[in-house]
């Protein structure tokens, strides 16, 4: 869109309904070139002051993630502030102006605070002020960050550009991402942003005297709804989640304290969930691409093992498909490994609420998969090429608001044979072992160390670099002798 035409589809979203008292952000589409009469036109003149609404954003889900999951700390909404069923946040009792002839700006500040705190990695993070403007196309806050006040952060650029502010994209800022001790945020998408203003209901008109002459006033037209995208195309997804367990094995082996999820990646039971990063859905052609962020750390270093998987995608097409990941182990990092084949035989590209599920998705170790598990130029018999590792589960969505399935508990023993993501399947639970038998170890440990001291999210990147080195600096190094070899096959 030219900038010249911007104002004119921002106008279009700002006043709608004006008999409803104040109203929702939407504006009538009045014609640029009817003729108001000369009081209102004076009337327009100045900037139409916001006298409520609200603002839902949640910073970062992984970073939140973090805080409640890792850190072991707590995120708590106040002064007015609220946490949404998403995880998100609900600011509210809105303030600020429209300013019409300026350029269609916007300004708005929201009431309310979310404080972030972890005694474990020694942090108390304050954000208030919430404010938007879209003539910057920023988000602004105030942060309180172990005492210390920090005024007007720039904290996201907002994609300001149409007519609603609903679901809008963001990118974090650098000087947000230092104020969280994680300068790897820097320009990282954000949560998305919704906005609600509530705009004062212009003045009545006075009522006339004298016979008007003018044609009566037909009844607004209203415009027609946007079209929502076509099934039949490539759609961008905007919400997903991916369940798997790796390896029931490699769970067994390393114990619960030898595993550690970060960077968006949780422990559920004896899986992990992994946040949504970005992708697309090709419902006709039957083909999607999707990544998934955080990543997973199995260590034992008694025994010099220590291998980290993270930058998870799917890619699929028809009835086959590839889980495609880097890895970290002893001999260093290894990027976009098509790590194992999903079998999507039985799978279904139908979405149900506006939710595609492919549940307990039977996948098998590649010949690249199978390698990251030699020793001395072997591989265990549980990890050759073919043989099948722990079954997948996704849920991806193209509408934001879509509900995504939510954890059942720790699975159970058993064969996954379809059905619904995260919910219970015949003979077990979505992402049990596609062989049979459970899914063993439980996600565990925490990583502490100077990324404790920091307060920022455990990355996936700073847990493939730290894997490395407890091998190198660990008793064992890159021996695992025959007690590995024995219980990994």
């Amino acid at each position: 869109m030219s900038s010249h035409r911007r104002p004119v589809a921002l106008a279009a979203a700002v006043l709608t309904a004006a008999a409803l008292g104040a109203t929702a952000f939407t504006l009538p589409a009045a014609a640029e070139g009817a003729a108001p009469a000369a009081g209102a036109a004076r009337a327009a003149a100045a900037p139409i002051p916001v006298v409520g609404g609200t603002l839902d954003w949640g910073v970062l889900a992984s970073f939140r993630a973090y805080v409640t999951g890792m850190a072991h700390g707590r995120i708590t909404p106040a002064d007015g502030a609220v946490q949404n069923a998403d995880g998100t946040f609900r600011f509210g009792s809105a303030t600020g102006q429209y300013d019409k002839d300026g350029g269609h700006v916007v300004k708005a500040a929201f009431k309310g605070s979310v404080t972030f705190e972890s005694a474990a990695h020694g942090f108390v993070i304050k954000m208030e002020n919430f404010r938007i403007d879209t003539g910057t196309k920023k988000l602004t806050v105030d942060i309180t960050k172990n005492g210390t006040l920090t005024k007007d952060v720039p904290a996201a650029d907002v994609s300001f550009t149409g007519m609603e502010m609903n679901g809008l994209a963001t990118k974090l800022t650098k000087e947000l991402g230092e104020q969280l001790g994680a300068p790897q945020y820097e320009g990282r998408d954000g949560d998305r942003l919704t906005a609600a203003l509530e705009l004062r209901k212009p003045p009545a008109p006075s009522p006339s005297t004298s016979p008007s002459t003018s044609p009566s006033p037909s009844a607004p037209t209203t415009s027609a709804p946007a079209p929502t995208p076509s099934a039949d195309g490539p759609q961008k997804l905007l919400r997903g989640k991916l369940t798997w367990g790796v390896k029931a094995s490699l769970h067994d082996y390393v114990g619960e304290k030898g595993v550690t999820a970060g960077g968006g990646a949780v422990k559920n039971g004896k899986t992990f969930d992994f946040s949504f990063g970005k992708g697309e859905l090709d419902v006709r052609k039957q083909k999607l691409n999707a990544a998934f962020e955080g990543a997973v750390r199995f260590e034992y270093a008694a025994h010099g093992l220590d291998l980290t998987f993270g930058n998870l995608r799917i890619e699929t097409a028809g009835k086959t498909g590839t889980l495609v990941l880097d890895a970290r182990t002893a001999a260093g990092e290894t990027k976009d490994i098509p790590f194992a084949t999903l079998d999507l035989s039985k799978g279904d590209y139908k979405t149900k609420d506006g939710l595609l599920t492919l549940a307990s998705v039977p996948a098998v170790f590649t010949e690249k998969g199978s390698a990251v598990f030699a020793n001395n130029g072997s591989v265990p018999e549980k990890y050759q090429p073919g043989k099948p590792m722990d079954p997948v589960t996704l849920s991806v969505s193209a509408d934001k608001d879509a509900p995504l399935p939510t954890a059942t508990g720790t699975p159970t023993s058993g064969t996954g044979t379809g059905g619904s993501g995260g919910a219970t399947t015949t003979g077990g639970t979505a992402g049990g072992s596609a062989g049979g038998g459970s899914v063993g170890g439980s996600a565990g440990g925490s990583t502490g160390g100077n990324l404790a001291s920091t307060g920022a999210e455990v990355p996936a990147g700073a847990l493939l670099s730290a894997s490395a080195g407890v091998v190198a600096a660990g008793a064992g190094a890159v021996y695992l002798g025959r007690r590995r070899r024995a219980s990994l096959s």
